[in-house]
């Protein structure tokens, strides 16, 4: 039944996730940079790595993605974003394993926003194969900060919540 339970949840967590992803592709962001998003989704990663692990998270966030591209037939931002949710899970992960006693939930999910970004412009300069692609690196880490920050405080309060009611389910 534990297992049932695990599975019920994280599919939950990826119907959030997938919510959460086309909310955030409604939503016009006042400044004009290609490919700029809140990054919304990735509090369900971040609550999926405290709560089960990094083994799951990186199925949620794969998941996430597959099936918001399929949802939405948005295939060519596909390479994107499955570099960027594979890239920021793996940083997630480590900081989150061997320094969350260093780093809170906001700083894991800072981590992540940047590597988020790195994965992304990696995907770009392959696709486009020009590398100069990264000079646009430190306006997205700029914007990173922000994102994750609040990312991470979303994160934050909504994992204490998910733990209450997982632990009274």
């Amino acid at each position: 039944m534990k297992r049932l339970k695990q599975l019920i949840f994280l599919s939950l967590l990826v119907s959030l996730g997938l919510a959460l992803s086309i909310i955030e592709s409604m939503i016009p962001i006042p400044i004009m940079l290609p490919g700029m998003k809140l990054g919304l989704a990735n509090i369900v990663c971040l609550i999926t790595l405290v709560l089960f692990g990094y083994k799951e998270a990186f199925v949620v966030a794969i998941l996430r993605s597959l099936v918001f591209a399929l949802a939405t037939g948005s295939f060519s931002g596909l390479a994107y974003s499955l570099s960027g949710a594979i890239l920021s899970t793996l940083a997630m992960s480590i900081i989150f394993r061997y320094y969350s006693k260093y780093f809170s939930l906001i700083g894991v999910s800072i981590f992540g926003a940047i590597f988020h970004n790195i994965g992304q412009l990696l995907a770009a300069s392959l696709i486009m194969e020009n590398m100069k692609i990264f000079s646009y690196f430190p306006f997205m880490t700029l914007l990173s900060l922000f994102t994750g920050y609040f990312v991470g405080l979303g994160s934050t309060l909504t994992s204490k919540n998910m733990k209450k009611i997982m632990r009274e389910t």
